[in-house]
């Protein structure tokens, strides 16, 4: 299976900085996952170094419904169910459209995909059964379906991205694979009935985690981060650019 190794300039031999920098370098997307539940010290060793993240005014917005065992296939099967006949309806509204390089990742991404699986571009319908992959949780044996409160608005939902990053590199560092997934916030309203989420908690995003399958082809593939220069705007001077330009 493919590996990826450190980017350069990372510092992977410094003790706790050469650990995260691995972490950061090491963790990918699992798409198709072993049934071996994770035994549950682990598992809240996992919730509690998530719990470690940094919010909004301490207001620490996120609650997470999981789910195990037979409840995890219960929600995979009812929510196959759903999607086939109900309209997506996130709370947070999904992107308008992806364009210039943002939609140029986003085809890279899924070009990788498709290709590991021998999908091709012309087989809608093998397009369409890996989507619905997404609601199969790819076979975990764990889902985390995160909220926030409605009334902290964006920030909320800024906070639990954040608390999806830590819960990922968490994982990884705990031996675990996992799969953040924006598609389980698809379906808000059935995942509160579903769940007995309270109406006052908005779905911000899922993340089905276990241990990863290696052998499956769809988890050789490695997804690429932009440079430096295509992601940072440096500013060392004292003139602004509004000041520079007129």
């Amino acid at each position: 299976m493919t590996t990826t190794s450190a980017q350069p300039g990372t510092d992977t031999d410094a003790g706790p900085r050469g650990e995260l920098s691995r972490i950061l370098a090491e963790r990918w997307t699992c798409r198709q996952f072993r049934p071996d539940p994770v035994p549950r010290p682990v598992v809240e060793q996992l919730l509690r170094l998530a719990q470690r993240t940094p919010s909004w005014c301490n207001a620490q917005p996120w609650h997470v419904h999981l789910t195990e065992g037979a409840a995890t296939d219960h929600l995979r099967t009812r929510l196959v169910e759903h999607v086939q006949s109900h309209p997506a309806a996130p709370d947070f509204p999904f992107p308008v459209q992806y364009t210039g390089v943002h939609r140029e990742r986003r085809r890279e991404c899924g070009y990788q995909l498709y290709d590991s699986l021998g999908i091709a571009k012309e087989d809608q319908e093998g397009r369409l059964r890996q989507l619905l992959r997404n609601f199969e949780l790819f076979d975990a044996p764990h889902a985390a379906i995160i909220t926030t409160e409605a009334d902290l608005g964006v920030y909320g939902a800024v906070d639990c991205g954040a608390y999806v990053n830590t819960f990922l590199l968490a994982a990884h560092s705990l031996g675990l694979a996992a799969a953040p997934q924006a598609a389980l916030a698809s379906y808000p309203d059935f995942l509160r009935g579903h769940l007995g989420i309270p109406g006052h908690r908005r779905v911000v995003a899922g993340i089905s985690f276990g241990y990863a399958d290696p052998d499956h082809p769809v988890n050789a593939f490695r997804t690429r981060r932009a440079a430096l220069e295509e992601a940072v705007t440096w500013h060392t001077g004292s003139v602004s650019a509004e000041e520079a330009g007129g």
